[in-house]
């Protein structure tokens, strides 16, 4: 078997892979083994348990109390909220551990589990390894202490977790929002009420879209993996710009008021200038993945900004900004995290923060996002070869140093493996999107004919 942790939590097909037996086993061995890391250092331990409102949330949330209260661990329910509102909630409420159920811009049928540490930060993987080996040792039938009479946990609702978040999100903003029309794609998830409250709150006019969520239409043909829709309305409806989220609202894209698509290097471009001007950008240092668009690097060499890469996930990206000690991080998928507000990618506080900078220059988001050109990206998947010997192949190192010397300053090439699939990722970038193609083609080829 697998391991169970992926680089986002556990996550499968929800009453398939990800049952209430395992939903349950996973929170009593979360439980034990924060005990036994000293997390909860001899106090009565505390969790904040949320959810996005796919219809299988409504019983693997009862699984997950469940497990936690028999451990001993007393529970707030936060109920439906996004996956960063319970990051902050553990954190602002002193918990010593944060659940979230979620798959965030997968299809409804998934669902996932995310645990969050005292103060809101994932946990590191030596814990969830120790987790998943605990949960596997009660599967097999090992005894644990479960306490009984007023040893167990209780649980309450907890039903001012929506507005603390809210006010949290506007409070940190550096100006209104009044005189901004703004759409909002919900993508019938967890970001539904909050994100238009919050910049109604901010002083925004909002339009919303996508924000009635019935438990089976999270992600449907709307949010930021199915971005047309928002597009539409942005020009209907004559906003100065559009937001869409995920599923768990960790994600943030956007629309400028042609319609035209921001995507999560455009957005980190404009943040990282505003709060350089602020004094809040410190180092005068971005941290994205090697998916970044090669726009975005030469952009910010240009503005004399460093930019740091790491590995894709925002994870990695989160694990640099604290080790570098980073305000400003994210990816192109739209995951931004603003380290001294959020412990992790935030895309409501994402939008608030982009509309807070058109709203304080007075120039339109299709201005802004001027600052860097988005060079064509040609992604190639090759399937069905030994991802494990990409970077020790000869045949392939020549062939991208031919390639990357045939694409010059403005290009670049990436060969990556997919981390759950037998394939790998050619990734090419160029001026010319034609020579892009060609570039990629050629070495999809190579790959095939090295690793196959």
């Amino acid at each position: 078997m697998g391991r169970l942790f992926g680089t986002d939590g556990v996550r499968g097909v929800a009453n398939a892979d990800l049952t209430a037996e395992l939903a349950l086993g996973l929170s009593v061995a979360a439980a034990h083994v924060l005990a036994e890391a000293g997390t909860f250092e001899g106090h009565r331990p505390v969790a904040v348990v949320g959810r996005d409102p796919r219809a299988s949330g409504e019983f693997l949330e009862a699984a997950v109390v469940a497990g936690l209260a028999s451990a001993g661990v007393d529970v707030l329910r936060v109920g439906v909220l996004p996956t960063p509102a319970v990051a902050y909630l553990t954190g602002s409420l002193g918990a010593d551990l944060g659940v979230m159920l979620s798959a965030s811009h997968n299809p409804m049928p998934d669902n996932g589990i995310k645990f969050f540490a005292r103060g809101g930060h994932k946990l590191a993987d030596e814990l969830e390894d120790r987790i998943e080996r605990t949960y596997r040792a009660h599967s097999s039938g090992e005894p644990w202490d479960r306490p009984t009479g007023a040893g167990v946990g209780r649980v309450k609702d907890y039903d001012q977790g929506f507005d603390n978040y809210v006010a949290h999100l506007v409070g940190v903003l550096p100006n209104r929002l009044d005189g901004l029309k703004i759409v909002i794609d919900g993508a019938h998830g967890a970001a539904s009420r909050v994100s238009p409250e919050a910049f109604a709150r901010a002083g925004a006019e909002v339009v919303t879209i996508g924000t009635e969520p019935d438990g089976l239409n999270i992600n449907d043909d709307c949010g930021s993996t199915h971005i047309a829709k928002l597009r539409a309305a942005v020009v209907e409806h004559g906003a100065a710009l559009g937001v869409a989220h995920d599923g768990d609202a960790d994600r943030c894209l956007a629309v400028d008021h042609e319609g035209n698509e921001v995507d999560g290097d455009q957005i980190l471009a404009v943040l990282a200038l505003g709060m350089r001007e602020a004094g809040t950008l410190r180092r005068n240092t971005v941290v994205a993945t090697v998916m970044s668009n090669l726009g975005f690097k030469l952009a910010m060499e240009r503005e004399g900004l460093t930019f740091v890469q790491t590995a894709v996930g925002d994870r990695y990206v989160l694990e640099e900004m604290k080790a570098g000690g980073y305000a400003l991080g994210g990816e192109q998928s739209g995951h931004v995290i603003a380290l001294d507000h959020a412990t992790t990618g935030d895309g409501t506080l994402t939008g608030l923060m982009l509309a807070a900078r058109v709203a304080a220059t007075g120039r339109p988001l299709a201005e802004l996002v001027r600052v860097m050109e988005r060079l064509p990206q040609v992604l190639v998947n090759v399937p069905d070869v030994d991802k494990t010997r990409v970077g020790t192949s000869p045949e392939l190192t020549t062939a991208v140093a031919e390639a990357e010397k045939e694409l010059g300053a403005t290009g670049r090439v990436l060969l990556r493996p997919s981390g759950t699939e037998p394939l790998v990722r050619v990734m090419v970038e160029a001026a010319d999107i034609e020579q892009a193609g060609a570039v990629a083609g050629r070495l999809a080829d190579v790959v095939k004919s090295a690793l196959g």
